[in-house]
């Protein structure tokens, strides 16, 4: 049962990000910039969709190349479901904090207003907060070689990203970005 409502988590999590784009794009706010400056962004998908399938499969009995796991613990699987919904829950609030300034990947040209309020007063990117705490639950859950390793490269690349979304955010709104940083840490 855990293992169904990590997989099935992975759907709402993805679901929560498109719906807000899509509604933003209603109101002609283009959300989505993923891979606009950097080309090797696109490298993600498929390295994500592997890491669905595998997930998926191994909650749901579908064909795997290797099922081994690390350990199998009923209540540290339920605490990642726990850490799933945890992780869901800090991305829904960001982007009810964020409003119509979300955007998916950096938009150079119409980046919206600096957002400093709601959760973002307690942590400079709680998105990527909330997606490694979800992947952490994930792991919990699966204990296996894929989400160990999914952890690992996310935490790499939500750190590069949040290198570059920060000279952005200097660059773009100077000393209230830097007044914003000397009082809210970039993670926790």
């Amino acid at each position: 049962m855990p293992q169904h409502l990590a997989a099935l988590a992975i759907l709402l999590l993805l679901a929560t990000v498109l719906i807000r784009v899509i509604l933003l794009n209603r109101t002609g706010t283009r959300a989505m910039h993923f891979g606009k400056l950097d080309k090797t962004d696109f490298l993600i998908p498929p390295v994500a969709l592997f890491y669905f399938y595998t997930l998926f499969a191994t909650a749901f009995g579908w064909p795997l190349a290797d099922n081994d796991r690390f350990f199998r613990s009923t209540p540290v699987a339920w605490l990642g479901v726990a850490l799933c919904l945890g992780g869901v829950l800090v991305l829904l609030l960001s982007l009810v904090s964020f409003g119509n300034s979300f955007r998916v990947g950096i938009d150079a040209d119409q980046p919206g207003r600096l957002v400093t309020t709601g959760i973002f007063a307690v942590s400079r990117n709680p998105i990527y907060v909330g997606f490694f705490v979800f992947l952490l639950g994930q792991f919990l859950v699966f204990s296996s070689w894929t989400p160990l390793i999914a952890l690992g490269i996310a935490t790499v690349l939500f750190h590069r990203q949040v290198l570059r979304e920060e000279e952005f955010m200097r660059q773009r709104y100077g000393q209230e970005y830097t007044e914003y940083c000397s009082r809210v840490r970039r993670y926790l």
